[in-house]
């Protein structure tokens, strides 16, 4: 299979998504905020809208695969298992004898019972162990509804977890310890499922801290990265220095962002609806800064600004001007409906996005811009602050344009 993606608004083949699962059932008011949601969803709604997200994106020609799907594909493969379980034996929190009493109830699994295992995780009552003395000093002073493994309910959010630049898929290194599993998952996907043979990588989950919602590919051979809460300076340099290296881009714009619940990543303020037109959070539209990176003579990211954002993204994607359409009508509007991811849309092509419904000032302001918008209901997907775009990780896009940026 050829994967490509070298836009955020290239016409869209391929997506994926994970549908929520057993994993968003084991939040409760005692463990949400370890688990960085702020509202325990109703699972079975949820699951509704997500796949009238879905079928939205199928009934526009995009193939949607799921995580769990091809995660029991890849778990078919010998050393896939052996080596997915063996990060769950390693957690120093299990001690020697309840690592062994693990092993064995994983052993008995099919592929798609392991699968469910490693998202869904797995609680003290329902290990396969008949007496507490069995499991060890950890095993017997564990709370029955203790986590031997832990849930994924952020696996929900695709986009954070890996990001395709071109040809090379980025599985980014995730700052939270409640979701670097997430990663593990995904960069076995892409190096054991037949699917993903052969492929070439552009980041992995053992660098610098970083995540695929700060990551904006504004056009060919210019990326956006956005430091704050979770992707740190340390990984934007690491990935200008690894796409540079690899030819898939010839500009990095940094853009630092307040460190807030409710901006936690780029994409949360900021995301492309058309070729020169961003949705944008107009309460720091004027005061967003980037700093350019671009690659010396020796190699080593030379580093010029900052400047204003849409300045600087103007000038890298090489146009006039970047459009701005604002989220909401006023600062209140726009404040309340940023919180609920108004700025969080997916393209599908340009001038067509995915948006929740509930922001219904900043749709309206989408298409008195002439972007068409397929609403969809999002009320119990949002309880983890992330919208359609957060919830798709584009696998295949048709390129923007011919690839300008040569290797080396």
């Amino acid at each position: 299979m050829t994967h490509y993606v070298d836009s955020e608004v290239g016409r869209l083949s391929t997506v994926l998504l994970h549908r929520p699962g057993r994993e968003l059932a084991r939040l409760t008011p005692r463990n949400n905020d370890d688990l960085l949601f702020d509202a325990i969803p109703w699972v079975g709604r949820a699951q509704e809208e997500h796949d009238i997200f879905a079928a939205a994106l199928r009934d526009r020609g995009v193939e949607v695969l799921y995580v769990a799907d091809l995660l029991a594909e890849t778990l078919a493969v010998p050393a896939a298992r052996s080596e997915l379980t063996e990060m769950i034996l390693a957690d120093r929190r299990l001690g020697d004898t309840l690592s062994r009493r693990v092993s064995d109830h994983l052993a008995y699994l099919d592929p798609a019972g392991l699968a469910d295992i490693l998202i869904a995780g797995l609680a003290r009552h329902e290990l396969r162990t008949s007496w507490d003395r069995l499991g060890g000093l950890v095993h017997t002073l564990m709370d029955e509804h203790d986590f031997v493994i832990d849930p994924l309910p952020n696996l929900l959010f695709t986009r954070d977890s890996s990001v395709w630049i071109r040809d090379h898929a980025a599985v980014t290194s995730l700052a939270m310890p409640a979701r670097r599993r997430e990663t593990t998952l995904l960069d076995a996907i892409y190096r054991h499922h037949p699917r993903f043979g052969g492929t070439r990588f552009a980041y992995g989950p053992d660098l610098e801290p970083l995540e695929g919602g700060d990551l904006l590919l504004l056009g060919p051979g210019v990326i956006a990265i956005g430091t704050g809460e979770r992707t740190t300076p340390a990984g934007a340099e690491r990935l200008a220095r690894r796409v540079f290296g690899a030819g898939l881009a010839h500009t990095i714009l940094v853009v630092p962002i307040a460190q807030e619940r409710a901006t936690m990543h780029l994409d949360t303020v900021c995301t492309m609806v058309d070729v020169d037109a961003v949705l944008m959070y107009p309460n720091i539209a004027d005061t967003l800064l980037a700093y350019t990176v671009i690659s010396g003579p020796d190699g080593e990211p030379q580093v010029d600004g900052p400047a204003p954002f849409l300045r600087a993204a103007a000038d890298a994607m090489d146009i006039d001007t970047l459009r701005v359409i604002d989220t909401g009508l006023d600062p209140v509007t726009a404040e309340r409906e940023q919180w609920d991811d108004g700025n969080n849309t997916l393209a599908i092509a340009a001038r067509l996005c995915v948006a929740y419904e509930r922001n219904i000032e900043t749709n309206g302001q989408l298409e008195r811009a002439g972007i068409e918008v397929i609403r969809i209901p999002g009320s119990e997907l949002g309880s983890g602050r992330g919208g359609p775009r957060c919830m798709s990780c584009p696998i295949v896009r048709s390129p923007l344009a011919l690839p300008a940026v040569a290797a080396g």
